[in-house]
């Protein structure tokens, strides 16, 4: 392999037209600049660690130390597919791969039999590839048991589904997970500028302005594929109009996005995500889904978003309605599981929650206020009925000597001093009226009587 192949630095290749050069032009960029080595692919670092699955997969000659069947979980664009071919490519293997969208049982049986054959004639292994496998039925899975279990294939799976609730336990206990991560700023970087300057890529005949280039990685989201594509669309634009340079409106008219005036490192960036929080705050559903939507369509981050969405739950809404923060949550695994663009649902229905929900700052102030104490100094020291008296000689030191349990008592709650002696009677929560929390109100009223009647105050 030329070993400048990927080489960044140096003078830049003399321009080119897409046509001059020896590639197969048909391929798409993504697939034209696929690594083909694992020295090639960049992130993923902790996967491809020495003596990792994948490493022993790519280098193993001898079935004795051959590793067992990989899954590869990760979001979209992060290099799942790529790994698996690198895999297949090392030695002498035979490569098929099924879609678990297409692929049935029979399918998958014909291919375990063929690879048996193969393993039995001439010694040749094979190398399965299952993309998207949390789409095989149960029935599918367990089809791929005795091929896995007796390695008559190495199984190589692909998913962006949690596979502990998307695999069965029986094919999981037979392979190893790897959690694939997002790509960094550099990795996309390199990525880029490789497809730039490669002849396998565009080999020069087009250059990317830095607002272009920011604009790219954010409508890619962490996905290198859709990076790829879209740089690609850019290209072919920026060729038909007769320019070398891809600026920020070439790219927008190629992708169809108009939305790339939003900046994402920018103030707009701030502004919309400060609109989008104060929205929420404010109880106006349709603001905040339409700054939602602006997020969206201008390639914000969905793992940004989500957090936002999960911070307002608990800032904005808190024990007014405590439901909000598990939709909250349960929207930004779901986008974490789904990627985009399905993971705008879970989101959609998070923002109209909050937003539509009572609202409340009580509990984050409370612990603000607490917190503020604290490093005030306060608080002298944990009441001696309430320290630890599990070890040798506790009792001497009177330590939990009077302490109550609460649930001897009628209802739970009995008489007694919790906070520390400069503390007693402070009341960091002050519930509101509002929602749940009108509720909640009155039983802390309640409760504070109770506690309090021990404590002389």
């Amino acid at each position: 392999m030329d070993e400048d192949l990927f080489s960044l630095g140096g003078d830049a290749p003399a321009p080119r037209t897409l046509s001059d050069r020896n590639v197969d032009h048909r391929a798409p960029l993504a697939v034209r600049m696929r690594p083909r080595t694992l020295e090639e692919i960049v992130g993923q670092k902790s996967a491809l660690e020495p003596g990792s699955p994948l490493r022993r997969l790519v280098a193993a000659d001898d079935s004795r130390t051959s590793p067992s069947s990989v899954i590869l979980w990760g979001p979209p664009g992060t290099g799942k597919t790529t790994l698996a071919y690198v895999v297949a490519q090392s030695g002498d293997r035979e490569f098929v791969e099924v879609s678990a969208v297409l692929a049935g049982v029979k399918d998958i049986r014909e291919v375990v039999d063929q690879a048996r054959s193969r393993l039995r004639t001439v010694g040749r292994e094979t190398v399965l590839f299952v993309d998207e496998v949390h789409r095989f039925s149960k029935s599918q899975q367990d089809a791929l048991l005795p091929s896995v279990e007796n390695r008559w294939v190495t199984l190589i799976a692909a998913t962006t589904e949690n596979p502990y609730f998307s695999v069965i336990s029986p094919l999981l206990s037979r392979s190893i997970v790897l959690t694939l991560e997002s790509l960094e700023r550099a990795d996309l970087d390199t990525l880029v500028d490789r497809a730039l300057a490669d002849d396998r890529g565009l080999g020069g005949a087009v250059t990317l302005t830095d607002d272009a280039r920011e604009a790219l990685l954010r409508l890619g989201g962490g996905d290198a594929r859709k990076i790829l594509t879209s740089l690609e669309a850019a290209a072919a634009a920026a060729l038909m109009k007769e320019s070398r340079e891809i600026d920020a409106a070439v790219l927008a008219q190629a992708v169809n996005r108009a939305a790339l005036r939003y900046d994402r490192a920018g103030d707009q960036h701030y502004d919309v995500t400060s609109a989008f929080i104060k929205s929420m705050r404010g109880s106006d559903v349709d603001a905040s889904l339409h700054y939602l939507a602006q997020m969206i369509e201008s390639g914000e981050d969905p793992r940004f978003i989500a957090r936002r969405v999960v911070i307002a739950a608990g800032e904005e809404v808190g024990m007014a309605d405590p439901t909000a923060l598990q939709v909250a949550v349960a929207a930004m695994q779901a986008v974490q599981m789904l990627g985009m663009p399905e993971g705008r649902i879970p989101l959609a229905q998070a923002v109209v929650h909050i937003a539509t929900a009572p609202k409340s700052n009580a509990s984050y102030r409370a612990l603000d206020a607490a917190i503020a104490d604290v490093r005030a100094g306060k608080g002298s020291g944990v009441p001696a009925h309430l320290r630890d008296a599990h070890y040798a000689g506790a009792k001497k030191l009177g330590h939990g000597t009077e302490y109550r349990y609460a649930h001897d008592a009628p209802h739970g709650v009995v008489a007694q001093q919790y906070a520390p002696d400069d503390l007693v009677g402070m009341d960091y929560y002050h519930p509101t009226g509002h929602g749940n929390e009108a509720q909640t109100s009155r039983r802390v009223e309640a409760l504070r009587r109770i506690l309090r009647s021990a404590e002389g105050s």
